[in-house]
């Protein structure tokens, strides 16, 4: 029998052979971690339904170019996003999947690819700084990172986001390391096309967060070597051309369709508003991310962590130079706006993984180094949180346990201990690879199985089986005290909100088949209310639950009146 880290070896030393071999073993563990819980997760709430709902709303609607929910504007972010994922439900709906608008596993195709896109292109932008090998242990690192593996599973903008980062950043890496003649090989004339094809995608995915993490490298290595020549190879004059035939069409539709109220809304309220203030209770100190790290970049950040003196230490070298300029400008500015949320500094993770390699190769990781032991400890104490906390919901919420995600979840602590031994014997980079098997586990074990379990959680799906239950074809619905974007996407872009028992009882007055979806909160004005109406609406069922948006428990009546 082979042991567990010579075949973890073995197969690095094969895979990183041949770069089709490099790229395929990324795929097979891309897939290994992005997938369980992909398709049996419901929407989470809030941002993912919302996303849904309107690309949902432009395949019902015919228009490609204005964004809504329900009646609302959404004038948030660019159209990107909700373009590939309405390309996405119709080509679900050309398969023939079944009510295949509202399948969320269909708009979270987009990020699905875009996750992989990042892995994959995180193995391209290494192959600047390390060798093949290297590379591929970078690219499965960002795999097994818990934020891009979350990321993956959610339907709105962040996984490809993060591809076009890394697309922009692996490409202005080559121009930079050409220039002070620290890359190894000749780039590619093409390179300015993928710099400027991703900074193009990434506007209309997201706006000018790509463009600003670049810029704000690009502006600090220009400092340092005094001139702008080494950015030449990447053809500015022709790049933005390409970029405002690109961008600008839309641009130019939304705002004579909006009347400008797109750009006041996603510029001087949606994003000038969090650099002011924390928007929707998503404040956070200074340092925030800094503490978060430990979680998200799980299982490396550990060891990145211990790379921190070697990367200052080498702080004027081209290599460290280039990375250092793309995570720290763009990582203060993150940690300075007070709205943080944990995937803002996703784009920079790809460079801290370049760091960890070749603080690695170079000695930099010291394992005998004060504080090293009790930091590499976190690589078994972050995921053991995670399993608590996963199964004192179970219990809490639903007086159960994932008794088939116990073995799985169980194998997954014991190969995080077997990183950590590892580490102690001075194995770094076999304690990195054991680290992504540990993920891939751990993924199965609380997205694939434990989490889907969680009935409690998924009162949306429940109330809208519940809807389908009652027997008329296409009621008309309204909720009362129940106002999650889920439930929309779920039940329907005419879901009526109602905003007492009364207005509920006033609905289903009206003629034809119709439902009340009723909160508990509501039911005494409700009931008092629907004592007049003959025949009254009877009670289909009551789902309870717990809202964790909401932060409560939640029982919520269905009535119908036929």
């Amino acid at each position: 029998m082979i042991p567990f880290g010579s075949g973890l070896d073995r197969l690095a030393g094969f895979a990183s052979a041949s770069h089709w071999r490099a790229c395929l073993l990324l795929l097979l563990i891309s897939l290994g971690a992005f997938l369980p819980g992909f398709a049996s997760l419901p929407p989470f709430d809030r941002d993912e339904p919302r996303f849904a709902q309107a690309s949902k709303q432009m395949l019902e609607t015919r228009d490609f170019v204005d964004i809504r929910f329900q009646d609302e504007a959404r004038h948030k972010k660019p159209v990107g996003i909700y373009w590939l994922q309405s390309a996405s439900v119709a080509a679900g709906e050309a398969l023939g999947v079944s009510e295949a608008r509202t399948q969320i596993w269909l708009y979270r195709l987009p990020s699905l690819i875009g996750a992989i896109a990042t892995v994959l292109l995180s193995y391209w932008a290494l192959l600047a700084f390390v060798g093949a090998r290297l590379a591929l242990l970078g690219g499965a690192l960002m795999a097994a990172a818990v934020l891009l593996g979350v990321e993956a599973r959610i339907a709105k903008t962040d996984a490809v986001l993060a591809a076009c980062a890394v697309a922009t950043m692996g490409a202005l890496a080559r121009a930079w390391l050409d220039w002070t003649r620290s890359l190894a090989f000749v780039p590619s004339r093409h390179n300015w096309l993928v710099f400027w094809g991703a900074t193009a995608l990434a506007l209309l995915i997201k706006g000018p967060i790509v463009p600003m993490v670049w810029g704000l490298a690009a502006l600090v290595l220009s400092i340092r070597e005094r001139s702008l020549r080494w950015f030449a190879p990447l053809r500015p004059g022709r790049g933005l051309l390409l970029c405002l035939v690109a961008v600008l069409p839309w641009f130019i539709a939304i705002a004579l369709k909006s009347g400008g109220e797109f750009f006041a809304e996603s510029v001087g309220k949606d994003m000038l508003g969090k650099v002011g203030e924390g928007q929707e209770k998503h404040w956070g100190p200074p340092g925030l991310y800094l503490l978060l790290f430990f979680g998200t970049y799980w299982p490396a950040a550990a060891f990145a962590a211990m790379a921190v003196p070697f990367a200052w230490a080498r702080r004027r070298e081209p290599q460290i130079l280039f990375l250092i300029a793309w995570i720290l400008p763009s990582w203060l500015v993150f940690e300075a706006v007070p709205t943080k949320l944990p995937h803002y500094v996703l784009p920079l993770y790809p460079a801290i993984t370049a760091l960890l390699l070749l603080a690695m190769i170079n000695g930099g990781i010291d394992r005998f180094r004060r504080g090293a032991t009790l930091t590499a400890a976190l690589v078994v104490l972050v995921p053991a949180a995670l399993v608590g906390v996963v199964l004192y919901g179970n219990w809490t919420l639903d007086r159960t346990l994932p008794f088939l995600a116990l073995p799985v979840l169980a194998l997954a602590l014991f190969v995080a201990w077997l990183v950590f031994r590892a580490f102690q014997r001075g194995e770094i980079e076999g304690a990195l690879w054991r680290g992504v098997v540990a993920s891939l586990l751990l993924s199965a074990g609380v997205l694939g199985l434990a989490a889907p379990s969680l009935r409690s959680l998924q009162m949306s799906p429940r109330l809208a089986e519940a809807v389908r239950a009652v027997g008329c074809p296409d009621p008309k619905v309204i909720t009362v005290g129940y106002r999650e974007p889920s439930l929309v996407f779920l039940v329907g872009t005419d879901l009526a909100m109602g905003y007492d028992g009364a207005a509920a009882a006033a609905f289903l007055r009206q003629p034809g088949c119709r439902v009340a979806l009723v909160e508990q909160r509501a039911a005494a004005d409700f009931v008092a209310a629907i004592a007049a109406i003959d025949p009254p609406p009877r009670l289909a069922t009551t789902v309870r639950g717990f809202n964790l948006n909401g932060g409560k428990r939640l029982s919520i009546s269905v009535y119908v009146r036929e």
